[in-house]
């Protein structure tokens, strides 16, 4: 199918394009940007007057909830959640029943999201078997499967020599490793952090140091090995000064946060919101605006949704028992515009898009994030002024719980295209 997406501002942060510039579509890639090529006739227009086109989301944590956990969500409700959230690359983590730790799972995982014929999956693959924290998986033949790094998702590798290990292996064939710098230890059985709010309610804490010192461990490790790690979800003012060293003395780390915890502290517990529950915790309000700042200055490189689908079995219930976890792939971009916007950036929408687009593509080493001449045609169409109420009914993830329910939140998706396919339209 040939496209015409015509009157829009192209905001093309790879690119450093922010323009008003009309966008050629052909055989799935970027035919032209500003002027057709030569002989274009579209099959199909479309007006983006008063609209944003961006390159496709990628979202660098996105759980699918399959294999294993279907009656959490299934890969037909999320990735329609995608769509509508204009993510059109997203990374899932292992921690799938079975655990993605065997090439046939993620072949399996990868085909059955290809048919869907929406966003492109991009799995990572266990660092160690079972994610128990003791072997380590055949890294090798999981990248062949399609794997594109290595992670523990939540799961502590409990043993410091597997890690070096495995970080070591990683150096040599060049893969990232991907961690959340949490200590197995302190902190271990806490659900919120700690502070004042958490002793007030009466709930168990997570303190800071519980990722200050983990993290402290995995610089140690990287200056040894040499290998990439990328820190996922990052959640605290104190860790992020050590990031910030760690990317001065030049160690090949990048990280990403939460899009939720760029605007909730533990104050947004209120009484006892179960769906407030997300792991880390969120921190202070001293610690969010941290957060803030480090995306503005480049610290944090990425932006996720930190999509957990949970469902009401596990969330309806008091807040030490709830499990942890929100609905975020719809809500991604619009909370990321709000960062932008509220930090008063120059640029805001750009630097939002580029949080969300560019600098996620680079962080995970994929072939998304841009939309010159030959690109994948991965395409975000967004109303930057629509106004829309987060309700739990126009959700299309099967998790309906977000802490941002009756929120109002700017930046509505009108359209998403994957590969040239007008895979959703508003």
């Amino acid at each position: 199918m040939k496209l015409h997406i015509k009157n829009g501002r192209l905001i093309d942060p790879a690119n450093n394009i922010d323009a008003q510039q009309d966008v050629f579509v052909a055989d799935g890639k970027v035919a032209g940007i500003g002027q057709a090529p030569a002989g274009f006739t579209a099959d199909k227009t479309i007006d983006a007057s008063g609209l944003v086109v961006a390159p496709g989301l990628v979202d660098l944590s996105a759980r699918l909830r399959e294999p294993g956990y279907e009656y959490k969500a299934t890969l037909e409700s999320e990735m329609q959640a995608a769509m509508q959230g204009g993510v059109t690359s997203l990374l899932c983590p292992p921690d799938t029943d079975p655990v993605l730790d065997e090439p046939g799972l993620v072949e399996m995982l990868k085909h059955r999201a290809k048919s869907l014929n929406q966003a492109h999956v991009y799995p990572l693959g266990a660092l160690t078997m079972g994610l128990k924290g003791k072997a380590l998986t055949e890294m090798a033949e999981l990248t062949e499967a399609g794997c594109v790094g290595f992670s523990q998702a939540d799961e502590p590798v409990l043993d410091t020599t597997v890690l070096l290990s495995a970080l070591q292996y990683a150096k040599t064939f060049n893969y990232t490793v991907w961690l959340r710098p949490q200590d197995p230890h302190l902190g271990r059985n806490g659900i919120a952090h700690s502070g004042p709010a958490a002793s007030r309610l009466g709930l168990s804490g997570v303190p800071v140091m519980s990722e200050t010192i983990a993290l402290y461990t995995i610089f140690e490790l990287v200056r040894s090995t040499g290998a990439r790690v990328h820190l996922c979800r990052m959640s605290s003012a104190a860790g992020l000064e050590l990031v910030r060293a760690a990317k001065k003395e030049g160690l090949p780390v990048t990280c990403d946060v939460g899009a939720h915890h760029i605007h909730l502290s533990d104050m947004d517990i209120g009484f006892f919101d179960s769906n407030a529950r997300v792991n880390p915790p969120f921190r202070s309000q001293r610690d969010r605006d941290a957060i803030r700042a480090a995306l503005l200055d480049g610290t944090i490189d990425a932006i996720c949704s930190d999509h957990t689908p949970v469902d009401d079995d596990e969330k309806l219930l008091p807040f030490g028992e709830a499990s942890p976890g929100a609905t975020g792939l719809e809500l991604l971009l619009s909370l990321s515009l709000k960062w932008a916007e509220d930090m008063g950036a120059a640029d805001a929408i750009s630097k939002a898009v580029a949080k969300v687009t560019t600098d996620a593509a680079r962080v995970a080493g994929l072939p998304a994030g841009g939309l010159k001449v030959g690109d994948v045609a991965d395409i975000c169409i967004f109303d930057p002024k629509t106004r829309w109420t987060v309700e739990a009914k126009a959700l299309a993830s099967q998790g309906k719980h977000t802490p941002f329910l009756g929120y109002e939140l700017s930046g509505q998706v009108k359209a998403t295209i994957v590969s040239g396919y007008v895979a959703f339209e508003r």
